[in-house]
């Protein structure tokens, strides 16, 4: 009976590693490099009536301090997104999932930087094998560069993981409801989608008008699935379940990622660039067993257990991040918890 309630209670958070993994390949379904940003709009716009009324309660009791430090965080956010989902359409569904997973390793050691610490032998081993892996993914096994969106990603990568470390070290937000928290960097970022949106393509309102019924359904898949859903279920799994099952089971999206892009989007990888998403698979997992603990920066002040655990799920998700869902939508990815994938 205590196995099979573990495995119902395991079961949502494998659907959200799911979820993500297919997010890649739904950006693909309805974005292009013209509309990219007002996909992310209506994304984005979908969302935040839903989360704002629950968050409601909590929003109203937001100091101005803690306002701008999410705001902050919010316009990180925006960049994570917008490098993610250009990233996607330049590259296949399988090497955005796989290089995005890489944040789950540069982020201990942006960590290991801050706190001036040595990481151990094997964390450097297992990134010194990510990037090998990378490197044979991307090259597809030749010595021709990364793409343009491959390079994306990994730019969402690296920013995914600053924005880990950063939203650890904003004392503003440090004992911030999380609902709250994410709906305020969400809410900034989609502000920024839609100044941005005119200037590079048509208006998000053109976009929806030309979608087809296949269409919305993907971008309903991303915001309701890969957005919300992911969101509020990460919040539930960190007190139902312990935080180290949900990394482990957060940590398969790569794996799903690659399936999808696989059986449905057709991507086709030749010999070596199979080991290397192997590689990475492995490297990230291992870099996620050996990753240095480092102590807090400053002690913060005594919070309740709901709000530590809420931010333990924000640390452990991120590998991305982390915010929305992320991540806080995170996705991303981000990551509020780690940004969801885009």
């Amino acid at each position: 009976m205590s196995s099979s309630s573990s495995a119902l209670r395991d079961l949502p958070v494998l659907l959200v590693a799911v979820v993500w993994g297919s997010s890649f390949l739904a950006v693909q379904r309805v974005a292009e490099p013209g509309t990219a940003v007002a996909m992310l709009v209506l994304r984005f716009g979908l969302v935040l009536p839903l989360l704002g009324m629950v968050a409601w309660p909590a929003l109203r009791r937001l100091s101005r301090a803690e306002w701008l430090g999410g705001g902050a965080l919010g316009l990180v956010l925006s960049g994570i997104f917008l490098l993610e989902t250009y990233g996607a359409v330049h590259t296949s569904a399988t090497n955005a999932g796989l290089i995005i997973s890489l944040a789950m390793v540069l982020t201990p050691l942006g960590e290991s930087v801050l706190s001036r610490t040595a990481p151990p032998r094997a964390f450097l081993a297992a990134a010194a094998l990510a990037v090998l892996g990378v490197a044979l993914l991307t090259g597809d096994g030749g010595l021709r560069p990364p793409s343009l969106g491959d390079l994306l990603v990994l730019g969402a990568a690296l920013v995914r993981s600053a924005f880990v470390l950063a939203t650890a070290r904003v004392r503003a937000v440090r004992e911030t409801d999380m609902l709250a928290l994410t709906w305020v960097q969400l809410a900034v970022a989609t502000a920024v989608f839609a100044a941005v949106a005119p200037a590079v393509g048509p208006s998000p309102w053109a976009v929806a008008r030309s979608y087809g019924p296949g269409q919305w359904a993907w971008l309903l898949h991303l915001s309701l699935l890969c957005t919300l859903f992911a969101f509020f279920v990460q919040m539930w799994a960190v007190r139902a379940t312990s935080p180290s099952r949900v990394s482990l089971l957060l940590g398969t999206e790569p794996l799903w990622a690659a399936v999808f892009g696989i059986t449905i989007a057709g991507n086709r990888m030749g010999p070596l660039a199979l080991v290397g998403g192997a590689l990475v698979v492995v490297a990230t997992e291992w870099g996620r067993r050996t990753a240095p603990v480092a102590a807090p920066v400053t002690a913060p002040a005594p919070v309740r257990r709901g709000e530590t655990e809420a931010a333990e799920s924000e640390v452990v998700e991120s590998e991305a991040a982390g915010s929305v869902v992320a991540e806080s939508a995170t996705g991303v990815g981000e990551r509020g918890p780690e940004p969801a994938p885009v």
